[in-house]
């Protein structure tokens, strides 16, 4: 499976979300997902809403566009995103 799929709305993206690090960023790719770095623990969905925001900030698209389809207690996840094309997200994550 590769790690974004353009779908008809815009892109799914597979992350590896990894909680508790020293900072958000974009680590690159684990396997078949993008790893993320989140400073937010993985407690009361705080690391589910960072990397909805860490996203939104770094794709420039609003946070409304971006929806958790799979993985919600997990760290691998599917992260559906509205009105983005791979292209473009494949250029402002740098891979």
């Amino acid at each position: 499976m590769n790690w974004i799929t353009a779908t008809k709305t815009g892109v799914m993206l597979s992350v590896h979300a990894c909680p508790r690090a020293a900072q958000d960023q974009v680590q690159g790719l684990h396997g078949d997902a993008v790893k993320i770095r989140l400073r937010a623990p993985p407690a009361d969905g705080r690391a589910n809403n960072a990397l909805i925001a860490f996203l939104s900030r770094i794709l420039d698209v609003p946070a409304r566009h971006l929806i958790i389809v799979a993985g919600h207690s997990s760290r691998r996840k599917r992260v559906a995103i509205a009105g983005v094309t791979e292209a473009a997200v494949r250029a402002k994550l740098g891979l």
